[in-house]
């Protein structure tokens, strides 16, 4: 890519965690899409201490050609996401100030999701190199982005995030087609207790999904991955991927929605997703002056 390398902007969120979500059954899709988008994005927002929440919708269908990846290697039987979240925090004090404070936030989340999972990267996520200008997207993505879950074999995580962070992101760089890579390593999920402790919504993960490496990719556009997965370059890691994954699963990213960044609400964490989404289509500026953001804010002009 001929556009800046805006990677280094994320470095500031020194821990983190990656949560897998699964919509409540009861709930229309539409109805809940626009709950967590509008309703619980903005509680979640202004819970105190939070340096960096990120909600990633995966689209339930999109095409057959998501992960190319060794023959001899299947998806995770019966695993079926309907997003993810990312969470982070400056320091350890600010996580903690959000964890003390974070209840008012678990008790939202029986209204809309039947299961969420929490794998804690207390070193934080790596993101190899980001050419996207915009640092809070908010809608539908514009990018052709994957989610890819890799299950590590038996002790083969360490050396499999290592590989995607290098070798694996080394080549992604080296391609035209490649706009961003992103690797989360997470601690196992922790299942003898709830995490996140959220009433009512299952935290059980099976065997499968218990240790777990992510590559968030975004391609230019759906044929951009396939021309990057047809590259002799991409089918020389084919054999590192055999070596180091048991299981490989692709969630294709219908929309991203940025609601809070550098420890400061975006529009989208304090209006609601949607109404920022309009705020940026009609140009309304005025909508995201100092003493308007004030106003909405605190209810107060100053």
């Amino acid at each position: 890519m001929n556009s800046p390398d805006h990677g280094a902007r994320d470095a500031s969120i020194s821990t983190n965690s990656y949560t897998t979500v699964v919509g409540r059954k009861a709930v229309p899709e539409a109805s809940f899409r626009a709950y967590w988008r509008d309703v619980h994005g903005p509680l979640c927002s202004r819970v105190p201490g939070l340096g960096w929440y990120v909600q990633h919708h995966f689209a339930q269908r999109q095409d057959s050609h998501l992960w190319a990846g060794p023959a001899s290697i299947g998806v995770i039987p019966g695993y079926e996401l309907d997003g993810a979240v990312e969470i982070g925090w400056t320091t350890a004090d600010t996580q903690a100030v959000f964890q003390d404070a974070a209840s008012i936030l678990f008790s939202d989340e029986q209204n809309v999701f039947e299961e969420t999972a929490a794998y804690p990267l207390p070193a934080g996520s790596t993101t190899v190199f980001d050419h996207q200008l915009d640092a809070t997207p908010n809608g539908q993505d514009t990018l052709d982005r994957l989610h890819v879950h890799f299950t590590p074999k038996a002790g083969q995580a360490s050396a499999l995030a290592t590989y995607l962070r290098e070798d694996f992101a080394g080549v992604a760089r080296e391609s035209q087609e490649v706009v961003k890579v992103r690797v989360h390593a997470p601690d196992d999920h922790d299942n003898s207790t709830p995490n996140p402790p959220a009433p009512n919504v299952e935290h059980t993960v099976i065997g499968d999904r218990v240790s777990l490496v992510i590559l968030e990719i975004a391609f230019i556009d759906p044929l951009a991955r396939r021309r990057f997965y047809a590259s002799p370059e991409y089918q020389s890691t084919l054999t590192h991927q055999e070596d180091l994954a048991a299981f490989i699963t692709a969630f294709p990213v219908s929309g991203v929605f940025t609601f809070v960044r550098d420890g400061e609400l975006t529009t989208a964490g304090l209006r609601g997703s949607r109404v920022a989404e309009l705020i940026t289509a009609m140009a309304a500026s005025n909508q995201v002056e100092p003493a308007v953001q004030t106003l909405m804010h605190t209810g107060r002009m100053n």
